[in-house]
């Protein structure tokens, strides 16, 4: 059975990749709904029809694939940083998660998909390298506070010591601590 395309396939498409670098670029405050629909190049009343309003549209458009890294070939030790190297590069090389980092300090739509983000892509890669999967949920959470702190640091108040740090520096304080929410075996 074949699928055939919707007619509004190319449009909602059109839509949702000027939205993506609206929201990138703008911020989810600043970005407007005329702004994007006059980068997609319709009219904002389509934007409308297909998206209802703004949070629903970046909603739909903050899909985010982490892109976690493979950590079976990689020495368990090495966890820690690896997985803060990888969080440097993804926030360095795609502004759309810097957008929802800080569309998400005051937007529920924003923060609840941030949430679904960490817990859907981060939360199996924790249990399958935790000591006890029962701890994944906390050490997801654990793991995502460092993150999103230092990017809310780094990339959003762009606080001077920590955006003066190269990525290797980073990583090298970051780290161990990512590393204890990964492997530590609790006592008692």
């Amino acid at each position: 059975m074949s699928t055939v395309p919707r007619r509004s396939d190319p449009t909602r498409a059109a839509i949702l990749t000027a939205a993506r670098d609206r929201f990138a670029a703008d911020g989810y405050e600043r970005a407007t709904i005329r702004a994007i629909a006059a980068d997609a190049g319709i009219d904002p009343a389509m934007v409308m029809r297909y998206y209802g309003n703004k949070e629903k549209l970046f909603a739909a458009a903050a899909t985010f694939d982490l892109r976690l890294p493979d950590l079976a070939d990689i020495p368990e030790t090495g966890y820690g940083a690896a997985l803060v190297r990888h969080f440097l590069h993804r926030w360095e090389s795609d502004g759309t998660f810097v957008a929802l980092l800080r569309a998400a300090v005051t937007n529920e739509a924003a923060r609840d998909r941030m949430g679904d983000i960490f817990a859907g892509q981060l939360g199996p890669l924790i249990a399958a390298t935790c000591p006890s999967p029962a701890e994944a949920p906390a050490r997801a959470g654990l793991i995502a506070s460092q993150m999103l702190g230092l990017a809310l640091s780094r990339y959003v108040l762009r606080l001077p010591p920590i955006t003066a740090m190269p990525p290797d520096e980073v990583e090298h304080w970051i780290g161990p601590t990512v590393q204890r929410y990964l492997t530590d075996r609790r006592h008692g």
